[in-house]
């Protein structure tokens, strides 16, 4: 069991744009089923933790698409404000102090059955899970793009240790180890 922060990059480090947008990332080439793809990513997930502005952009997507929740596993989304809801095991949560993470992150590790915890979204999501050491994992996917500004993809310092390296489709995606 791991805990791991997967997601789509730009080559100078942004998650999405100033006005939140994916539209640099969707548009680009990707193999589900090439190295490092989402789907068997996905298999081995049991648990997710999400941002609200995540949550917010899965939801406004499948809504559009006339779709449901597209997860089979427990979701936590972490959020201050009251968010539209989507049938699934979805559950709103705030965790402002490290205790409070701690406390969700064996919340979602005892939910994930001995499978991977994905943490979703969000730099400084991701970043209050490493201050506090429950970060293992980092798998990026660099789209060949710079958007010169935006989200970033982790803003604070971490060190890592390169695990593996592959080409899929227009991206070049990485994992790293967090090291200890």
């Amino acid at each position: 069991m791991s805990t791991v922060y997967y997601v789509g990059t730009s080559l100078d480090g942004f998650i999405a744009t100033p006005d939140h947008s994916l539209d640099w990332l969707t548009s680009r080439h990707i193999e589900e089923d090439g190295p490092q793809g989402y789907p068997a990513f996905e298999a081995g997930v049991g648990a997710i933790v999400m941002g609200a502005a995540t949550y917010e952009w899965v939801h406004a997507a499948v809504t559009e698409a006339g779709e449901g929740w597209m997860y089979d596993v427990p979701a936590w989304v972490l959020t201050h404000r009251e968010l539209a809801p989507i049938a699934g095991d979805i559950r709103f949560a705030s965790a402002d102090s490290d205790d409070e993470v701690r406390a969700l992150h064996a919340e979602a590790v005892a939910a994930a059955g001995g499978k991977n915890v994905w943490i979703v979204g969000g730099g400084e999501l991701v970043g209050r899970f490493a201050d506090v050491g429950l970060v293992d994992e980092l798998v990026l996917a660099y789209a060949p793009c710079v958007l010169g500004a935006g989200a970033p993809l982790l803003p604070r310092a971490l060190d890592l240790e390169l695990l593996e390296v592959d080409r899929n489709g227009d991206f070049v995606v990485v994992r790293y180890a967090v090291a200890r």
